[in-house]
C-alpha cells in the first residue's frame, strides 16, 4: 500500500484546512487509517484514526471537537478536516494505514506510511 498525503499549507489561527490521503496498491490490505503529526523538535504524535467503515474514530484530546476524520473507500481516500486551527497545530502531518481494523493511537500498529504534508498555522 502506498499513501500520499496532501492539502497542507499556511493558514491563520482560527482557520481551516482539509488534508487528504490517497491510497494506491493493495488497498484491500488497508483497514484502519491514522493521522499523525510531528512538530520541529518534538516526537511524532497521534492525531486521529478511523476504521474501515468510517464508523469508529479516535482523536487525541488536543484535537477533539476541532478535527474530523472521514474516508471514501470507493476513491481510496481518507480525509482530516481541521477547524479552529491553533499555532500549536503546526507540524508535518502524516497518514498511516494498518492491516488491522482496530483504531489505536500507537504508531507501531500502522504498517504503511505516506510522506508528510506541512501545516503551518501562523498570523
Amino acid at each position: 500500500v502506498q499513501l500520499q498525503a496532501f492539502g497542507g499549507g499556511l493558514v491563520q489561527p482560527g482557520g481551516s484546512l482539509r488534508l487528504s490521503c490517497l491510497a494506491s496498491g493493495r488497498t484491500s490490505s488497508m483497514r484502519a487509517v491514522g493521522w499523525f503529526r510531528q512538530a520541529p523538535g518534538k516526537e511524532r504524535e497521534f492525531v486521529a484514526g478511523i476504521g474501515r467503515s468510517g464508523v469508529t474514530t479516535l482523536y487525541a484530546d488536543s484535537v477533539k471537537g476541532r478535527f474530523t476524520a472521514s474516508r471514501d473507500n470507493a476513491k481510496n481516500m481518507v480525509y482530516l478536516q481541521m477547524n479552529s486551527l491553533k499555532t500549536e497545530d503546526t507540524a508535518v502531518y502524516y497518514c498511516a494505514a494498518a492491516r488491522s481494523n482496530t483504531v489505536v493511537s500507537g504508531s507501531l500498529s500502522y504498517e504503511y506510511w505516506g510522506q508528510g504534508t506541512q501545516v503551518t498555522v501562523s498570523s
